[in-house]
């Protein structure tokens, strides 16, 4: 991996010498923290930057970028649900470092490492019919080049520490992912992924290796739990709501309408959704 970057800016010199870039930059502004933190954009990126060095005759090959992707973007699962797979991976997000606190000893400043990023990519995927929910609010996904092929990223808050940008927000895990049937008012399956451990237990040490990490996320991915009951309108939820707080049960509505943050398309951030029991 050192040697294909050295590589890498090796070749990237040598066709700027010889060709300078003249073109205008790009202003890509709020694009950076939003679709360039998902594996599949990288990725698209990529093969941008392998065409070219082709081109200007360095041969380079999108296989040799397979172990950067991977180490990068861990796999946390894929399930197929009849002819739609669904698969999550890890996403980037940038922690934001906070102001100055007075400890016991001195004086730091804390990075709030609390917020987590996953991208949800579907293949097959029929938009007219079915729609992705998670924890119930429906995904903004996003049509790529390939028919049937959508993608979106999903920030949430994993943890709560006492130092954060907004401490009294509550954790929005675990990520309950359903694709639901529109046309017959059910949903047809899912995954749910788990931030920790799923029996409550928290890791005591590091992974030893490579492998035992990978035995930990492949322990956090359920493709069993889901939420598997009937739509029912919302108009009806005020209706019912006395029921639900009796029985403690959840209470499975119709997809609520898209919403789409004109700012950041490709995201959905959980923590707009979430509300203070």
């Amino acid at each position: 991996m050192s040697l294909v970057q050295m590589l890498l800016i090796r070749a990237l010199i040598a066709r700027f010498w010889k060709q300078p870039y003249r073109h205008g930059l790009v202003r890509w502004g709020t694009e950076l923290h939003d679709k360039f933190m998902l594996p599949h954009f990288v990725q698209m990126d990529l093969k941008d930057v392998t065409e070219g060095l082709n081109q200007a005759g360095y041969p380079f090959q999108e296989e040799w970028w397979a172990p950067f992707l991977e180490f990068r973007f861990p796999h946390y699962g894929t399930v197929r649900i009849r002819d739609i797979e669904m698969e999550i991976r890890m996403a980037i997000e940038p922690w934001h470092v906070l102001g100055e606190e007075v400890t016991g000893t001195a004086t730091a400043r804390y990075v709030d490492s609390s917020l987590e990023r996953v991208e949800v990519k579907l293949k097959g995927f029929n938009g007219d019919r079915y729609v992705l929910l998670c924890n119930g609010n429906r995904v903004p996904l996003r049509e790529t080049p390939v028919k049937g092929e959508y993608v979106c990223g999903i920030r949430y808050r994993a943890w709560q520490p006492p130092s954060a940008l907004h401490p009294t927000i509550g954790i929005d895990t675990p990520l309950t992912f359903d694709i639901v049937d529109t046309w017959n008012s059910r949903s047809i399956g899912g995954c749910t992924y788990y931030v920790s451990h799923p029996g409550g237990r928290g890791y005591e040490i590091f992974p030893v290796n490579s492998y035992e990490a990978e035995s930990r996320r492949g322990s956090r991915f359920d493709t069993t739990t889901y939420t598997q009951d009937i739509l029912r309108p919302r108009t009806y939820l005020s209706t019912l709501q006395r029921y639900i707080e009796q029985n403690r049960q959840p209470f499975f509505c119709d997809p609520p309408p898209i919403q789409v943050n004109k700012e950041y398309p490709c995201t959905l951030d959980m923590r707009q959704f979430w509300k203070k029991d």
